[in-house]
């Protein structure tokens, strides 16, 4: 149930308009990383963002935009008693069938790509010094790594993001494993990345690399603006 578009270059089009305004910051990790701590520390410094997979929560849970199509692609069975996603039995599904995985995208898709983009224009309507995507699957999507001015990786061991999900998420170890061995390797997404912000140890270390993040996009924009 990933949450990055199916179409590039709807993506590229919807995004690329508003590209230049502000600083476009790409934030990924695998399941567990941490993202959401370090992006809900960035909102607190003043950042935009637009964390997709929230999104992709939102238009699944009870009267989101997605259920209607949902319910009909896949039957009520795929529905809980609140009127959400069943995600447990749909993550059983998309794992064990490719076509159901594209079945499922290409409705909840082009809705996170509407909601992201709308999101977007209104967080530099409001004078945002910058913007942060918040996309798990971004090195895997693809098509966002042309839209960014700057990328940053959110990592930690493979054990302690299994132990983090384990505990969240009260999913079975098992079930964790085949949700890592579905996502690109640590090394993939360091590979591609501007900045390696490390998750493992104290939420102090945490915050310095965060404000040293901060710190360095505001800058970009400053040397960006001077010399233009």
């Amino acid at each position: 149930m990933a949450s990055d578009s199916t179409n590039p270059s709807a993506q590229q089009a919807s995004l690329g308009i508003l590209k230049g305004h502000v600083p476009f910051v790409g934030l990924t990790g695998g399941i567990g990383s941490g993202k959401t701590a370090v992006s809900d520390q960035l909102a607190q410094l003043g950042a935009g963002v637009v964390d997709t997979d929230l999104i992709a929560h939102q238009i699944t849970a009870p009267n989101g935009a997605a259920i209607p199509f949902i319910e009909k692609q896949f039957g009520s069975d795929f529905i809980d008693s609140s009127g959400a996603l069943d995600r447990v039995k749909m993550r059983s599904l998309v794992f064990a069938n490719p076509e159901a995985r594209k079945s499922l995208e290409t409705i909840t898709h082009p809705l996170i790509r509407e909601e992201t983009v709308r999101q977007a224009k209104k967080l530099i309507e409001e004078k945002v010094p910058y913007l942060v995507f918040v996309v798990p699957l971004l090195i895997e999507s693809g098509n966002w790594l042309s839209l960014l001015d700057y990328l940053v990786v959110v990592d930690c061991s493979e054990e302690t993001q299994i132990e983090r999900v384990v505990h969240r998420s009260k999913l079975p170890r098992n079930e964790v494993e085949r949700i890592l061995g579905a996502q690109a390797s640590r090394q993939e997404r360091i590979a591609h990345a501007d900045m390696v912000i490390e998750n493992q140890g104290s939420l102090d270390y945490l915050q310095t690399q965060v404000l040293e993040l901060h710190q360095k996009i505001l800058q970009i924009e400053k040397d960006r603006t001077s010399s233009s």
